[in-house]
């Protein structure tokens, strides 16, 4: 494999975990994944208990993780893995849905996972998502997330808080730049978009992206955009809007 198609640490492509308790599924994912020269699969799971076993041990970049299996499902799988500092730091969970329901994607945010994806996405767009989970660029299907985020951060909230007060708790330390950039994240921008907006470079987004998720403690995109919601730093909008800033 040429240098210039390795993404993954180390000069690697990214490594993929898949849960789903049908063989014949897995199989398909595998052939799926292990086809793109930037993702090779290091492992497969049956159930949830398996996919926590398995992530334990290969820590792959991306767990690609079904919801409905047998003992222990793919939520609370989710959550284990989220949860443990040391599979934690490495992988982030992309979640298969075969319906589109708010209850699941407010589960599975909850529980960690850094995005979501239907059992019905065509190849070529699953690929991208994993890729795009892996490397944190931007949300999978922004409109559709940047709604349910929403809902799920207004739902978690005890009380509204107002503008500076909800800031000044929930956002310490951060410049005047990367409030912009996180409200930009808010709204569904990638790198690319935020750096054409902001008038910047793509290196000095990345710096900003970087400083964000140190502050904010916060493992991926998905996060940051949970965050600019508790916050204040952006409301949710009226459904086929963009989500407004404070």
């Amino acid at each position: 494999m040429s240098a210039d198609t390795t993404v993954g640490g180390a000069g690697r492509p990214y490594r993929v975990v898949v849960a789903d308790d049908h063989g014949l599924v897995r199989a398909g994912f595998r052939l799926l994944i292990d086809s793109s020269d930037r993702l090779t699969v290091v492992g497969e799971a049956g159930t949830g208990r398996e996919a926590v076993e398995v992530t334990a041990r290969e820590r792959p970049d991306v767990v690609l993780m079904d919801i409905q299996m047998p003992g222990m499902g793919g939520i609370e799988a989710t959550r284990l893995i989220c949860a443990d500092p040391g599979t934690a730091a490495a992988a982030r969970v992309l979640v298969l849905t075969t319906y589109d329901t708010d209850e699941h994607v407010f589960r599975a945010l909850d529980a960690g996972a850094s995005g979501f994806l239907l059992k019905t996405t065509p190849p070529e767009e699953l690929l991208t998502a994993v890729e795009v989970v892996a490397d944190g660029e931007a949300l999978l299907a922004p409109s559709v997330t940047r709604r349910l985020i929403a809902a799920f951060t207004a739902g978690r909230r005890a009380a509204p808080d107002s503008g500076a007060a909800s800031r000044d708790r929930r956002l310490p330390e951060l410049t005047a730049r990367e409030l912009e950039t996180l409200e930009l994240v808010a709204r569904g921008l990638s790198n690319t978009e935020i750096a054409g907006r902001l008038r910047i470079g793509p290196a000095t987004v990345k710096t900003h992206m970087s400083r964000l998720l140190a502050k904010t403690h916060s493992r991926d995109r998905a996060q940051l955009v949970i965050a600019a919601y508790e916050s204040g730093l952006v409301r949710a909008a009226a459904p086929g809007q963009d989500p407004a800033p404070h």
